[in-house]
């Protein structure tokens, strides 16, 4: 684990949205001491075969904080999402507060700046953002102290929030049930998201882990926080103490049967910008579609 303090005394409020059309959940974390917040994995809303952009998930956030009188400081980004579009400059133009991610963002935007064939107009630094945490790095929500997790493999700009005795694992986990996320996308690496597992992991039992994804295995109904504890003793990819040999091998041999995701196209292209749907030379909101590039 990164080397810094985990406290454990203070626990944040965690307020929860799902939205059923991406199986996401975003948060509003408060502060236990003031009405500072973070929002974590915003959802936008796109009708793909439409091309209709909705903002009905951020609107929702927004009437929470809003109602909450809630002032927002931080907007957060696990990762460059796949299977959603963030809403974070939406809700930035509402509430304020920086967008952060991860530094390796700078490798997703270089990887699929070719895919999309991307100009030179594109900027490929990460500059899009706010805020580009490395590893162990800290930042404020009020008076609560955040640090950023570096977690790869599932992509590699992947990182964990731990906010006192909670943390935000993005797509690094599932809960118990659901096991992990495929590690087969450009930058991604089963070997590697195992030991980000094991780094989420040594965190004490009792932290409270929230999921960024679940498709409710089995029929069960949705859940999205879990802990440490139960992590280590029950998820069925990583738990009870499985090897990293064979965790590699059944996470590759699963990989290769998943299809990609529906809103990959288009989510790539927004969340690489923090959010912003890319234009066309006459300034029109326009999304391309590569063929046989992915």
């Amino acid at each position: 684990m990164s080397d810094f303090p985990v406290n454990m005394n203070v626990r944040p409020e965690v307020e929860p949205f799902f939205d059923p059309a991406t199986n996401t959940i975003s948060y509003v974390v408060k502060d236990p001491n003031s009405n500072s917040c973070a929002i974590v994995d915003s959802v936008m809303d796109i009708d793909y075969a439409a091309g209709r952009i909705t903002y009905d998930n951020a609107d929702e956030i927004i009437a929470h904080v809003t109602e909450k009188g809630l002032k927002v400081e931080w907007l957060i980004e696990t990762h460059v999402h796949a299977d959603h579009l963030s809403a974070a400059p939406y809700i930035q133009s509402k509430l304020g507060g920086k967008i952060g991610i991860g530094r390796n963002i700078t490798i997703v935007q270089d990887t699929f700046g070719k895919v999309f064939n991307e100009g030179t107009e594109f900027q490929r630094d990460g500059s899009q953002f706010d805020a580009l945490f490395d590893d162990g790095d800290s930042y404020e929500i009020g008076g609560l102290r955040a640090f950023a997790v570096y977690t790869p493999g599932h992509t590699p700009a992947c990182m964990t929030h731990v906010m006192g005795d909670a943390a935000f694992v993005g797509d690094t986990l599932f809960m118990p049930d659901g096991g992990s996320a495929r590690a087969d996308f450009p930058g991604g690496d089963a070997g590697m998201l195992y030991d980000s597992i094991q780094k989420v992991l040594s965190l004490p039992d009792q932290m409270r882990l929230f999921m960024c994804h679940d498709y409710g295995p089995n029929g069960r109904d949705i859940q999205w926080e879990t802990t440490v504890g139960d992590e280590k003793a029950h998820n069925i990819h990583v738990g009870g103490g499985k090897t990293k040999d064979d965790f590699v091998k059944f996470r590759t041999e699963r990989d290769a049967q998943l299809a990609m995701p529906k809103l990959i196209i288009p989510a790539l292209q927004v969340n690489m910008r923090a959010g912003d749907i890319p234009k066309d030379k006459n300034g029109h909101p326009m999304l391309k579609v590569p063929v046989n590039a992915l």
